[in-house]
């Protein structure tokens, strides 16, 4: 559990490689004494996806606590451009140029002041007075072809779709993440998730999971994921921020 100055959050964590997958190509960073959560969901075959998202997650370690909220948002994004720069080492060196990246959705936060930082289709939601809300659009064709009305959300595509990403750390020389600021109060209860948990659990589902609050939420979330036989990894974390505590008065 951590205070950040107004508010006081505590968090968890959980990944499953899924029904089908041996390996996980999932990583997480879950620091809330930092103030800073983030999910990273690999690409590019076994070995090469599980490298790249641990080299993001490792990118985000040890954030100077220090930064107020603007500056600590330049830190991530220099430091996530770094990850970007080190995957597409990575690429060239140890596979041959075969391209290799990673999904990434981070949320960080300084007082109430939130951050979402994210490319990809790894999620983050806000549970707000009993009401989800999603914080991120994917980066996908998926989303592209709902921006254009030629696909309806919830709509079944074929799978070559379903797994197109437009946007993601190590692709491209150039990096540059999708930010949106966000207030948090007393009572958020904030989801990060990578597209594993959303594919098998809708929306619908996920707040009402969500409404039971910590830590009974990740345990029914993670139970119900695996209960629809995943095929791919399922990575999620729950953060909820509760009132701070006045300090004690000690009588002299």
């Amino acid at each position: 559990m951590s205070d950040l100055t107004g508010l006081v959050f505590t968090s968890r964590f959980v990944s499953h490689p899924g029904a089908v997958r041996t390996v996980n190509e999932d990583a997480y960073l879950d620091a809330p004494d930092a103030g800073v959560w983030a999910i990273a969901d690999g690409m590019g075959g076994h070995e090469g996806g599980e490298l790249a998202s641990r080299v993001v997650v490792e990118a985000l370690e040890d954030l100077p606590k220090s930064e107020d909220a603007a500056a600590l948002l330049e830190t991530i994004k220099d430091r996530l451009e770094s990850a970007n720069d080190r995957i597409r080492e990575i690429s060239l060196t140890r596979f041959v140029g075969r391209p290799i990246g990673s999904t990434i959705a981070v949320l960080a936060v300084r007082g109430q002041a939130g951050a979402c930082v994210w490319a990809g289709d790894s999620r983050i939601y806000l549970l707000r007075e009993g009401v989800l809300s999603r914080l991120t659009r994917d980066h996908s064709r998926v989303e592209e072809l709902i921006a254009m009305g030629l696909l309806h959300e919830g709509e079944v595509t074929d799978t070559r779709t379903a797994n197109i990403i437009t946007r993601a750390i190590g692709v491209e020389a150039d990096f540059s993440p999708e930010i949106r600021t966000v207030e948090l109060s007393a009572g958020d209860i904030a989801l990060l998730c990578s597209d594993g948990l959303n594919k098998v659990v809708d929306d619908a589902e996920l707040g009402d999971t969500l409404r039971q609050g910590l830590p009974l939420a990740v345990d029914v979330l993670l139970e119900l994921a695996l209960s629809r036989t995943p095929t791919d990894n399922v990575t999620f974390g729950v953060i909820q921020a509760l009132p701070e505590e006045p300090p004690t008065l000690v009588r002299g």
